[in-house]
């Protein structure tokens, strides 16, 4: 599969709105991946920035979102930390602003509920001004329908059918890793892991495969604390090329790529981690970057 320009229809497109790390990285938001099917989106993880990535993929012709992503309705949550989260009260939020009329549905780890209402209540002065001043927004556009998920199928519409596996991120008790089917595609969404079986048989017969990734070149120069850090929670661009060379999807994208105990003047270039997969593995793979559109 190739990148595919923005304008060109798909039954299914993928669209990278945020690729990120922890790091601050101003080309890359938080981790933040749509899944556009028959022109319905669905979102996986909201990271810092995610409103104004999808804000910029409208304009760069990826209208399925709606010019203030208020359509974006239908969420997916691979697990709890921050990064990945920190987009929370945008996506609540600025969509209802600006026009969102009705509730959003989130599926996501255990102890999403909770953190939704924390959220909901920081944001408790904004949000009864906004319904009873002059404003007069609809309470509705602002509320969550919120789904605590287990492993197994956890969502299926005419467009799409998500499962829902565990994978292994330290010592992060729940954290998931999704398969998408569609009526044209097979997409594989890691979420954060280190190596694990369950990920494995839910790539089979994939046609996507998003996967996290650290550059071994990066890992010996950081601090054993962080080499172990890096074991324990994400995958190296050996284990990675590995079972890509076992699952072999039609395309292998590169995301979210780790740099735990780094500086922040610490060289990670993309270039190496994916020469040192290529140096492994003969399929097409492709590094993401924010508003990429496959």
């Amino acid at each position: 599969m190739n990148e595919q320009s923005h304008t060109e229809p798909a039954q299914t497109q993928i669209v990278m709105l945020g690729t990120g790390t922890p790091r601050p990285d101003p080309a890359r938001s938080g981790p933040a991946t749509a899944v556009v099917v028959n022109g319905t989106p669905y979102l996986f993880d909201f990271g810092p920035g995610v409103i104004r990535r999808a804000a910029a993929a409208y304009n760069k012709g990826v209208t399925a979102f709606g010019p203030a992503a208020a359509e974006l309705t239908t969420v997916f949550l691979t697990h709890l930390h921050a990064d990945h989260t920190a987009g929370y009260p945008d996506l609540i939020l600025t969509p209802w602003i600006l026009g969102r009329t009705k509730p959003i549905s989130v599926y996501g780890p255990p102890r999403l509920r909770a953190m939704t209402k924390h959220v909901l209540e920081a944001w408790k002065i904004d949000i009864d001004n906004r319904t009873n001043g002059i404003d007069r927004l609809p309470r509705a556009g602002c509320r969550v329908n919120v789904h605590e998920i287990v492993p197994g199928v956890i969502y299926s519409d005419r467009n799409i059918r998500i499962t829902a596996f565990p994978v292994r991120h330290g010592a992060l008790a729940d954290a998931f890793g999704f398969r998408l089917e569609t009526p044209d595609r097979v997409i594989v969404i890691s979420g954060d892991t280190a190596p694990t079986p369950s990920l494995a048989r839910h790539c089979e017969g994939c046609d996507v495969l998003i996967h996290e990734a650290y550059s071994q070149q990066t890992y010996r120069s950081v601090p054993r604390k962080w080499q172990r850090y890096r074991r324990k929670y994400h995958t190296s661009s050996s284990e990675l090329a590995a079972l890509a060379a076992r699952v072999k999807p039609r395309l292998l994208v590169l995301y979210h790529r780790a740099n735990a105990g780094g500086a922040m003047t610490l060289a990670d270039p993309e270039t190496a981690l994916l020469d040192e997969i290529r140096d492994l593995y003969d399929g097409q793979v492709v590094t993401a970057h924010d508003l990429d559109v496959f």
